[in-house]
Parts: C-alpha cells; sequence; structure tokens
C-alpha cells in the first residue's frame, strides 16, 4: 500500500500529527494528496544532491501542478483552480534552488514515515498487549480450572479410598472376632497382626492424602482470595470511577463455590475417620494424628466464607452523580453477595447493614434481609437493599458493613468508602473526593485517607479524566487533547509523566486567571457534552480540550471558513465555541471566534442548529454564515447533516402559525473601527477624542437626540458641554463609543483607557440590555444619563 495511503488511514490522534506537520509552510497538503504516487516514486535524497537532476524533478512537478490545474477546470472546481495556481506561484521560487526544495519533500516524506512507523508500532504493542492479556487471562483461567478439576478428582478418589478402608476395616473386624470365637489359631496372632499391618498402612495412606488436598485447597484459596478477589475488588473500585472493567462476579463464584465444596466433603472425610477410629483403634493409631487436619480444614473454610462475602454492587442514589455519593434523607441501593452458592444456605443467612457502628451514624430503612436467590439474574446468593437513608452529615469518608450470622458470627463485608453529602450542591465535590479516593488508595477501608491525600501522578490522573469523558458518553480524551489537559496544570513540559499534582491544587485552589478550580472547570463541561452534545462529542467533530495558540496553528493553513469547535477555558459552567479562519485582503490568515455557548444557550438551540444558522453581519450589514468546512476538510452540511431537524409546514402540529427561527448573530465592527482610526495620524490623545467627539455631535443632531449629564448627588440639572466639562463629557462619549465598538483607540493615553474601562464596566449591560426602547439608563457610577428620542 502506498505511503499517503496508509497515512488517510490511521487513528485519529496520529491524523492529527499529519495535519500539524503540513500546516508547515513548505510543502501543501493539496499538492501532497494530489500528486501522491509520483511524489512518492521520485529519488528525492538524489535530487536534494544533483542539481541537473533536482532541476529535472522541479520542471516535471510545475508539469503536474499544470495538468492538475487543468483537471479542476474541466471539473469547474474554482476554490481548487485557485489553490494549485497560488501554489505553483510559491513553488516558483525555488527555480534558483531546486536542491532545497528536493531537500524540503525529502524531510516531508521522512516525517511521514515517522508517523507511519510510530503508528505501527503503538498498534503492534497494544496488538500484543491485548492477546498477552488475553492469553494470561485464558491461560490463567485454563490453569485455575484444571486445578480446580484435579480438587474434583482427589476427593473422588479419596472417598473411593475411604470406602475400601471401610470395607477392609469390617473384614479387619470380622475376622478377628471369628478367631476370637473359635479361640485358637494353626498360627495363633499371626493373621491379626498381618491384617492390622495391611489396615495401618490404609490408613496411613489415606492420612497423606488427605493432607496433600489440604495443602492443595490452600495454595488454590491463596490464589483465589489475594489475586483473584483483590483484582476483583481493584477493577470494581476503578469502574466505580468510569473505568471500562470486567467487574462480573460468575467465574468467581464458580470457583469459589468449587473450593467450598472441597472443603466441606474434606470435612466430612474427617468426620468419616473419627467414626472409622471408634469403632477401632490401636496403639500408634494413624487416626490419632487427624485432629489438627480437623482444625486446618476449618480454618480454611471460615476464611473462605469470609472472603467470599462482597460487596456487588457499591451503595449509590438513584440520580446521582456517580456511586459512593449519598445525600442525607435521600434513598440508596447497595447489593451484598456471597460467592459460595450452596442450595441449602437459599434464605437461611441473614444480612445485616450498618455505617460506621463505631461512630454512631445511623442508616434508615431494611436493615437486615437474608441472602437469596430470587434477587440474582445469575442464580447467585445475594441480599440487595434498594430502600436505605442515611441520616449523618459529615464531609469524611465512611464505611457501610454488611454482617451475616450463619455460623460465622465475624463474616463480614464492608463496602468501598462513601461520601454523605446534605444538600446536591455539594454533589460536584464529594464526587471529585471518590475519584481521588478509589484512584490512590491502595486501602480500601482507609476513611482517613483525606487527612493526609497523596499526589496523583500525571498518567493516573490523565487516564481517570478519559474514563469520565468514557463512562459518560462512549468516548474517552485522545492523547492530543490530554497533552493540552496536562499543559493546562503543569505548563509547557517536555516529559508529562513525570509530573504530579496535589489534592488542593486539583479540587481546592483555582486555575491562573479564573474564580474556580480546576475541577470545577472540567466536571462543568462534562456535564455540558453530557446534556447538550453527547452525538457530537461521539462521533468526534469536537475536538474540544484546545488551545487559543494551538487553534491558530491548526487553522492559518486551511481553506477560508474552516473551522472548529472547542471548550472554552474561562466559563465555570462549561462553554463551548468555535473558531474559524478568514483570509485579509493581503491574504493574512484571520482566525476568529464567537463568544462561547453554555449550556443556557444550548438548551434554547442545539448546538449543530447554531453551527447550521449561525449568521456574521458583514459590511453593509450583510449577514453571511462564515462556517463552511468543520475541520480538517469536511463540509459543514456532510459532518453535522444528519443532526438537522428541520421540518416543513405540513409536519408541524402547529401549521396555523408563522414559523420563527432563533438563531445566533454576531457583528463584525473590526472593519468599522479600523476606519475611524486610520484616518488619524496625530498621537495626541486629546485631539483624537476632540475629533471622535465632534464626530458623536453630528450624529446626534442628525438622529435628533439630546443627552443631559448631572451628578447624581445633585439635585439642580446642568447640561455638560464641551467648554464647561470637557474632560467629563469626552470621558462618558468614549465609555459609551468603547461599548459600541468594543476597543478601545489605539492612541488613546494609558490613564484615560483605565479611566473609560471603568465606565465600560458599568455602562455595558445597560447600553446593550435597553437598547433604544429606555427612556433613562441608570449606573452604578456618579452619572445618570437620561436618553430622549
Amino acid at each position: 500500500m502506498a505511503q499517503w495511503e496508509s497515512l488517510q488511514q490511521l487513528h485519529s490522534s496520529y491524523s492529527q500529527q499529519l495535519h500539524e506537520l503540513y500546516d508547515r509552510d513548505g510543502l501543501p497538503m493539496d499538492v501532497r494528496h494530489y500528486l501522491a504516487a509520483w511524489i512518492e516514486k521520485q529519488e528525492w535524497e538524489r535530487a536534494a544532491q544533483d542539481l541537473d537532476f533536482a532541476m529535472v524533478l522541479y520542471q516535471v512537478l510545475l508539469e503536474n501542478l499544470d495538468n492538475q490545474y487543468s483537471r479542476f477546470v474541466q471539473e469547474e472546481l474554482f476554490l481548487m483552480q485557485h489553490n494549485i495556481r497560488r501554489y505553483k506561484q510559491n513553488f516558483q521560487r525555488y527555480q534558483e534552488s531546486p536542491c532545497m526544495l528536493a531537500g524540503m519533500i525529502l524531510w516531508f516524506l521522512g516525517k511521514e514515515k515517522e508517523i507511519l512507523q510510530t503508528a505501527r508500532l503503538d498498534e503492534q504493542v497494544c496488538l500484543k498487549t491485548r492477546r498477552l492479556g488475553a492469553v494470561r487471562s485464558t491461560d490463567l483461567t485454563d490453569q485455575l480450572g484444571r486445578q480446580m478439576a484435579g480438587l474434583r478428582n482427589e476427593v473422588q478418589c479419596l472417598e473411593h479410598t475411604l470406602i475400601c478402608l471401610e470395607e477392609q476395616q469390617d473384614e479387619f473386624d470380622f475376622k478377628y472376632k471369628t478367631l476370637q470365637m473359635e479361640g485358637e489359631s494353626t498360627e495363633p496372632g499371626r493373621l491379626p497382626l498381618t491384617l492390622l499391618n495391611k489396615l495401618n498402612e490404609c490408613r496411613k495412606t489415606l492420612l497423606a492424602a488427605l493432607i496433600r488436598l489440604l495443602d492443595s485447597c490452600g495454595l488454590l484459596q491463596g490464589v483465589l482470595v489475594q489475586g483473584e478477589l483483590a483484582d476483583w475488588q481493584r477493577r470494581q473500585q476503578r469502574a466505580c470511577i468510569g473505568a471500562q472493567d470486567d467487574v462480573c462476579l460468575d467465574q468467581l463464584d464458580k470457583w469459589f463455590t468449587g473450593l467450598a465444596r472441597c472443603l466441606v466433603q474434606v470435612l466430612k472425610f474427617l468426620k468419616k475417620l473419627e467414626e472409622l477410629m471408634g469403632k477401632l483403634s490401636y496403639d500408634q493409631d494413624p487416626f490419632k494424628q487427624q485432629k489438627p487436619l480437623q482444625v486446618r480444614a476449618e480454618t480454611l473454610l471460615r476464611d473462605l466464607l469470609k472472603s467470599s462475602f462482597v460487596v456487588e454492587t457499591q451503595p449509590s442514589m438513584p440520580q446521582g452523580k456517580g456511586p459512593l455519593v449519598l445525600r442525607t434523607n435521600v434513598q440508596f441501593s447497595v447489593k451484598a453477595r456471597l460467592l459460595v452458592k450452596f442450595p441449602e444456605l437459599n434464605h437461611s443467612m441473614k444480612v445485616t447493614v450498618s455505617m460506621d457502628r463505631s461512630r454512631r451514624f445511623n442508616v434508615l430503612g431494611t436493615s437486615s434481609k437474608a441472602l437469596t436467590m430470587a434477587e440474582s439474574q445469575d442464580g447467585g446468593l445475594v441480599a440487595d437493599f434498594r430502600h436505605l437513608i442515611s441520616l449523618s452529615v459529615t464531609e469524611e469518608l465512611h464505611v457501610i458493613s454488611f454482617k451475616t450470622n450463619f455460623e460465622l458470627p465475624d463474616a463480614e463485608a464492608s463496602s468501598l468508602p462513601v461520601v454523605i453529602i446534605s444538600n446536591s450542591s455539594q454533589q460536584q465535590s464529594a464526587w471529585v473526593a471518590v475519584l481521588w479516593f478509589n484512584m490512590l488508595s491502595e486501602s480500601p477501608k482507609d476513611v482517613l485517607f483525606f487527612a493526609n491525600p497523596p499526589m496523583a501522578p500525571w498518567p493516573v490522573l490523565a487516564e481517570m479524566l478519559s474514563w469520565q469523558f468514557l463512562s459518560s458518553t462512549g468516548r474517552g480524551l485522545e492523547s492530543n487533547q490530554l497533552d493540552m489537559i496536562a499543559h493546562k496544570l503543569f505548563d509547557k513540559q517536555d516529559n508529562y509523566d513525570t509530573c504530579q499534582i496535589s489534592w488542593a491544587r486539583f479540587s481546592k485552589e483555582n486555575t491562573a486567571n479564573a474564580n474556580f478550580t480546576f475541577w470545577v472547570w472540567f466536571d462543568g463541561i462534562l456535564t455540558m457534552v453530557k446534556a447538550c452534545l453527547e452525538e457530537m462529542w461521539k462521533d468526534g467533530f469536537i475536538l474540544g480540550f484546545v488551545s487559543k495558540e494551538r487553534v491558530k496553528r491548526l487553522l492559518k493553513k486551511k481553506l477560508r471558513g474552516t473551522f472548529l469547535l472547542r471548550f472554552s477555558e474561562s466559563i465555570k459552567d462549561g462553554g463551548v465555541t468555535f473558531s474559524w479562519v478568514d483570509y485579509t485582503p493581503d491574504n493574512e490568515p484571520d482566525v476568529k471566534s464567537v463568544q462561547p455557548f453554555t449550556r443556557t444557550d444550548l438548551a434554547q438551540i442545539p448546538f449543530h442548529e447554531i453551527i447550521k444558522n449561525f449568521q456574521l453581519m458583514e459590511a453593509d450589514n450583510v449577514p453571511e454564515n462564515p462556517l463552511l468546512y468543520l475541520y480538517p476538510n469536511i463540509p459543514k452540511d456532510q459532518a453535522f447533516g444528519k443532526y438537522y431537524t428541520d421540518k416543513c409546514g405540513e409536519e408541524s402540529p402547529y401549521v396555523k402559525y408563522i414559523r420563527t427561527k432563533l438563531v445566533f448573530v454576531s457583528k463584525d465592527y473590526s472593519n468599522k473601527v479600523k476606519k475611524v482610526y486610520d484616518n488619524k495620524h496625530d498621537d495626541d490623545g486629546e485631539k483624537t477624542i476632540l475629533h471622535l467627539l465632534r464626530r458623536w455631535r453630528n450624529r446626534r443632531q442628525r438622529c435628533r437626540r439630546r443627552w443631559s449629564v448631572r451628578p447624581l448627588n445633585t439635585s439642580r440639572s446642568g447640561v455638560w458641554t464641551e467648554n464647561s466639562s470637557h474632560f467629563s463629557l469626552c470621558m462618558l462619549f468614549m465609555a459609551l463609543f468603547c461599548v459600541q465598538c468594543q476597543t478601545l483607540p489605539p492612541r488613546f493615553p494609558l490613564v484615560l483607557q483605565r479611566l473609560v474601562s471603568v465606565h465600560i464596566r458599568k455602562l455595558a449591560g445597560y447600553v446593550q440590555k435597553c437598547g433604544r426602547n429606555v427612556r433613562r439608563v441608570r449606573t452604578e457610577g456618579s452619572v445618570r444619563i437620561c436618553m430622549r428620542i
């Protein structure tokens, strides 16, 4: 497969690297695309050193561009005609140095190979990792399956051996009693001693087999409890904070049940040995040593039952942000399960639930239930508590405990630590505490974790942040998006893998140039995406986490009207905006952005409808939609067409009403302001103010408006004129002018800029809100403005 073809099939993260590569000056991506076959066949390395050969390739390149231009003429692709003609003009500067052009193309091809090799290597590593993980999982499952089968075979063999031993003992007892009844023997004492030695050897063999069986059970129990069950508990902990880990208990249920059956059978064997020993015992009887085996088997079974009592579903509220965050006086549910599934235990084990008994916190609701198979879809022994209510109010961590009284009074299972809140406004901070604990804690019962919370390494934190989007929307964060977040947290670093962040900085301290924390900002975006942008996010149309500087780098080489969607960094509760590229008359790229849209805006109009109907008021008040291509080059309607919901009048249930459409319109003031200032060459600030003042007064007279300004603390009205209060009137005018134009004059003195800025902040909201229909506008400052129309 050709190199360019392979590059186009890469994952989006590597495609992003390719787009960034061709955002550089040099070889345009259009030329690389349309001349891909020819470019890859040429010997650019030789051309970079051979001037004559480089000149030949240079001429052929221009000819190919001419041919491509002719094709676009025939196909009536006006835009591509313009681009190809511009590319050819740019290449003509290499006419005197074709070797430099060859070297540049060689460099681009080398970078392409690096991206391709990196992608293939990562793909191979991921594939091998998945295969290795699958092989390990399969191997471990097969190994445990073989061990369980071996235990069952040993139990069956022991059962058969025990039957044979019982028959042999009965035979010995019969013959011994027969000899006693006859009272004589040809060889007195020889036959009973021979039978006794044979019986003794069989007892020793059976006892040794029991010891080996208990050793195997102990080893297997260690693997299940300390290995498989511990891994499941860690997977469950990760799943609580968004990881897509498998938390199914069916396989563990089979293993624990199988091992428990073996141990129960061993106890039956030992009880049978005790019966046989009661019928016949003698000096140095090996069965007299079976007491320690009894204690060992009971200990193994008791430990197994304790370990098998787990919390299958962690505490959660029906409408909560996530599990492990509970609100006072709000119902929550939690499910406990016994992995040892004996049918005879159905309804025979009672489970009680409590919260931090030593701290005297109460849980209302049904606090005692029986383990039953009826409440489980897979037939497991579970106790599902669905209507519990917590009464505690605290910001600390709490543990919910479950206790059973099935001949094991201390058999107990505990949930992961939960956070109790008293108001829904605390849910955001409670959820981040749950995330931090389950991300970093090595002890599931450490309720004092936040007394000294550890720092989070960036790789672990990045994975957790990606899980939040993956669990909420079905699509996680890509590497370039995580890089932007890392840059926001740690500034520019060569390697973020070594960076760490503290709990306080992540969730308590405000970020730079903002009055909210990083977590509040991130969670606000996540909530907005889940509520308003989920489908667009899943389809990969929202670049999202990208800095303003990178937006300019990505768009400056793109076609006019190319836009991308990014999240705002300055809105607390989440905002999304779009930036697009336009070109000045000098063919310089001009990247523009619209004011971010919040959840409130998106609740009124879906974001795809905003993109579809967005209008920009250009010169002469002509509306135009500047959004044409979604980055990198997808036509807007092709990308978002499936989201459009326009219906004709006949399809509407309200045919009798005139159809209306709510759209967002922005006004471009850049040209207007430029005209005002470009005509001024005087650096004197006062002359600039007077010039603008005269323009305003002329306009006022044409509109027949009269302005009067007076202090609020005086009852006498007095009109301020240019002669009587020149400075105050100019300050007022400049404030109003800057509110309208949304900028300050370039030659306006710095001191006056600061004073005017104060008026702008006070006047902006009122002027924009009230407009022409209000006769009086009050400011919070020291002046009152009266407008008569």
